[in-house]
């Protein structure tokens, strides 16, 4: 964010393009903000984002839920400049055979891949059919055998699909109305239906490493009693120790001041913070340079000088504050970028110190009991002061978040339980009993009004089995599917108007995984979804073309070019017909609230957002049947990220470039060089040894890579003697510290200066290697077939990073983890980790690994989503 170049940035600062820039469309050219008329409440109050899969709304009080909700920062832009403009080398190229693809490059991807999506529907289609079919067969069956109570029931019988093994779970009832227990097959003993009973044999059987150090307590399997959780009571009993908040405020050393007007002012400590807050980030000219920035905290800085009584000068004159020009920050910068500085330079061993006294702390907020069961608490830090952020081209970036105090906090606690004590001289806002909630403690900010909550941690058994319902609700779409979207092709001629609407709706949000959008209000970003897209942000090229350009979700820009079904291209001409203009919706007859009600008519508790995991899950799981990983577990890992990366495309998860790609680009390849240049080393090496070595090879075997020149090898030849240097140098110092830890004598500079010869040693030999082109044998005992071993290993390593170079150059502009995360079932990138055995960790972070607990423990390598 800091090192973003603002010069290039003079469209949205979240750009995300999928067919090419904006700038070469050359029809009817949309604008991504217009004066939008006001939409009607919809969804009883909440706006989409407070929707989307990883919430849950029961963690909301009902009174409390807000249309907004604050989320991660937005992404940081950077222009579409080609990294071979910028660093003068290419960036790795995947050749056709690795990405399984013809080598037709000219074709955009989504084009590419439009058989292959329309296939994969094809194929839900008629699976949603015989899935239906089965659930009939079943109940009369069951009907039958009813008659006959004397009669042993016939089991029904197991069916595969495409050679993989069905799954004999609830999959064909709706989540809630799920059996506690379930007989299963034995070959399905680790599903999530799995008794309560088998669940704790299977924990018995786990590994040490599969649970915490210390922690006696049996694993609790909560996956494989499924009626967990249902209902609207979420907890018994629960305790809790409160919240931790920030320290308070520090005022500035007496010769550190703003200045104004060339002037050094001396502010009250309420003043002195917000100025702080500015000054502090002098060095984030994405936000310091934006105007709105600059407006809203000025505007409210002035508040505070106001109250404050402004500042004084040397002579404790009255200095009046009036214009931010003459406001000079950079002195308090100055002071704070030293006191970063200070903190980079202290040891490891005094960062463990100051990493250990937090801790202790915090231990106390960091667990609570949740039915006499101790869960991890997420964030239950109250966050402290500053200046808002928001996302794109938010109105409200710059002002101040005010303090949270005590007063403010709502606290969630068992009847039975001890209440925290709030900090010394304040009180809670409010005690409550909500066990409908999952939240401990709530406050409200007040910059957009939105309520914060601490909530338990993602590994937690609440979250966990907040994200199995959302992947069983997606499993339990695919039984509908076909109908949902027969009926909607039908509907796409409907004489109702808002019929019709709903219906081009539901097809945009389905086929190209559009969100379904909300209203907004005055000082909320102007994003849309799909219900609410605007006159200008859909552009029509006949005879079937349309292009969507608007700010979505975290104010990137959706930009893109799709062709569309005959009917959907008429309808859209006809909801953009005179008298609308600019500023006018789309489907002014129709609101989220409306989609979602008509969607679950289909089934239980099926909404909008539902279909983007569907569409992801159901994709990955069509792509890896048909996959044959092969190689290694690095080749393995492309091939998921390959799949990956497809559903990003077909369900739109796209992300801006960041700022850095460039720069990490171009450091991966000096780190491939590198590689390639030791290589070459050791081939010098061989030759010093043999040297017909040369004549029998081939001189090109020996040949200097290319772009290593000259310039280059000096220049790496700087940097290896560096390495070594620090590398010595924090040897020493460690030395040291482990000296006077133990009560020893520290060793003098000396010794240091001594140890550093070796780098001079080292620094002449590559000068000499440099100007003779020779370079001489190292290590113990060199042979020729010692050196032939090297190459090898190295030519490994080169191809590994090779391949994750192409990867993360691919990857640039898809977000492959929002998919991995937040879309595509985590069961299916476990049966991907064990049907082609890849280590999990490939995958999943510790994190996640624990997140996903409940996934990695109960599925085989032939379960199917």
């Amino acid at each position: 964010m800091d090192d973003t170049d603002t010069s290039t940035n003079d469209l949205n600062p979240g750009v995300s393009l999928r067919m090419g820039p904006v700038d070469e469309m050359d029809v009817d050219s949309p604008a991504t903000n217009g004066n939008g008329i006001k939409r009607k409440s919809s969804m009883n109050g909440k706006s989409y984002k407070d929707t989307t899969e990883s919430d849950d709304d029961d963690d909301i009080p009902l009174t409390k839920r807000r249309r907004t909700s604050k989320n991660k920062a937005s992404s940081d832009s950077e222009d579409d400049q080609p990294l071979a403009k910028k660093t003068g080398r290419k960036p790795p190229k995947v050749t056709a055979q690795q990405i399984g693809e013809e080598d037709d490059s000219d074709v955009p991807l989504t084009q590419k891949l439009a058989k292959q999506k329309a296939a994969i529907e094809k194929t839900a289609e008629t699976q949603a059919k015989a899935i239906r079919a089965k659930k009939t067969a079943v109940k009369a069956e069951e009907s039958d055998d009813s008659d006959a109570p004397l009669k042993k029931k016939r089991a029904p019988p197991k069916k595969k699909v495409n050679g993989v093994k069905k799954e004999e779970s609830d999959d064909d009832k709706p989540l809630k109305k799920a059996p506690a227990k379930r007989a299963t097959p034995k070959s399905q003993s680790a599903t999530p239906a799995a008794s309560a009973k088998k669940g704790k044999k299977a924990a018995k059987e786990e590994s040490p490493e599969d649970k915490e150090d210390g922690d006696e307590e049996e694993e609790y399997r909560w996956w494989e009693d499924t009626a967990k959780g249902d209902g609207t009571k979420k907890w018994s009993t629960l305790e809790h120790n409160g919240v931790v908040f920030p320290p308070e405020y520090e005022p500035l050393p007496k010769n550190v001041k703003m200045r104004y007007d060339g002037v050094p002012v001396t502010l009250h400590p309420e003043a002195e913070e917000v100025a702080t807050f500015f000054g502090s980030m002098l060095n984030s000219t994405h936000n310091v340079e934006n105007p709105t920035f600059i407006k809203n905290f000025f505007g409210d800085f002035k508040e505070y000088l106001d109250r404050t009584g402004h500042g004084t000068n040397s002579k404790g004159e009255k200095v009046k504050i009036m214009k931010f020009e003459k406001c000079d920050f950079k002195p308090i910068f100055e002071y704070f970028d030293a006191e970063r500085a200070k903190k980079k330079l202290l040891t490891t061993a005094e960062k463990k110190e100051l990493k250990a006294e937090k801790d202790k702390a915090e231990a106390p907020y960091t667990f609570c009991l949740w039915d006499g069961r101790k869960q991890k608490v997420g964030n239950f830090r109250v966050e402290p002061p500053g200046l808002f952020r928001g996302r794109g081209e938010h109105p409200k970036t710059g002002k101040v978040k005010t303090r949270v105090k005590p007063e403010q906090v709502t606290i969630n606690i068992g009847e039975e339980a001890t209440v925290p004590a709030p900090p010394e001289g304040h009180k809670w806002k409010e005690v409550r009993h909500d066990n409908a909630g999952t939240w401990l403690a709530m406050w409200q900010e007040n910059v957009n009004g939105n309520y914060k909550y601490v909530m338990l941690a993602a590994n937690s058994d609440v979250k966990g089995q907040s994200d199995f319902k959302k992947f069983e609700k997606a499993r339990e779409l695919k039984k509908h599917i076909d109908r949902i979207r027969k009926d909607y092709q039908r509907e796409l001629k409907a004489e109702l108007m808002a019929d019709r609407q709903r219906a081009t709706a539901v097809y945009l949000i389905d086929q190209f995984a559009l969100r379904a959008g909300n209203e907004k209000g005055d000082d909320e970003a102007d994003t849309v979804g799909c219900c609410s897209l605007k006159f200008e942000n859909v552009t029509l090229k006949p005879p079937n073309k349309v292009v969507f350009d608007f700010l979505g979700k975290d104010s990137i820009r959706f930009y893109d070019e799709v062709e569309v079904d005959g009917q959907v291209f008429k309808n859209l001409k006809i909801f953009k017909k005179a008298p609308k203009k600019d500023g006018d919706e789309i489907f002014d007859r129709l609101t989220t609230s409306a989609l979602n009600k008509h969607l679950s008519n289909y089934m239980q508790g099926l909404t909008a957002k539902v279909f983007r995991t569907y569409n992801a899950s159901w994709t990955m799981a069509r792509l890896l049947q048909d996959m044959k990983a092969v190689g290694t577990h690095a080749e393995k890992v492309k091939a998921y990220n390959d799949a990956n990366r497809k559903v990003a495309i077909l369900c739109n998860h796209k992300r801006t470039v960041a700022a850095g790609h460039a720069a990490q680009m171009e450091k991966v390849q000096d780190k491939i060089d590198a590689v390639k240049y030791q290589q070459y080393r050791v081939k010098q090496m061989m030759l010093a040894l043999d040297s017909k070595l040369k004549k029998k090879k081939g001189a090109e075997w020996f040949a200097l890579p290319e772009g290593l020149d000259e310039e280059w090898q000096k220049k790496h030849h700087e940097d290896l003697v560096e390495q070594e240097r620090q590398k010595i140098t924090k040897k020493f110092e460690k030395d040291n510290e482990k000296l006077k830890a133990d009560g020893e004598k520290e060793m003098k500079a000396k010794e240091l200066d001594e140890r550093l010869e070796a780098v001079t040693d080292l620094e002449q030999k590559l000068k000499t290697e440099l100007k003779t082109k020779k370079v001489e044998p190292e290590g113990k005992g060199p042979s020729v077939e010692k050196f032939e071993g090297q190459i090898e290993k190295l030519a490994a390593r080169i191809s590994n990073m090779e391949l994750q170079a192409e990867d993360r150059e691919s990857n640039k502009e898809v977000a492959l983890g929002t998919s991995k995360i937040n879309y595509i079932d985590p069961r299916l990138t476990v049966v991907f980790s064990k049907k082609f055995d890849v280590p999990i960790e490939k995958f999943f972070s510790k994190t996640l690994r624990e997140k996903f607990q409940w996934a990695i423990h109960s599925v085989d390598k032939d379960w199917e989503f």
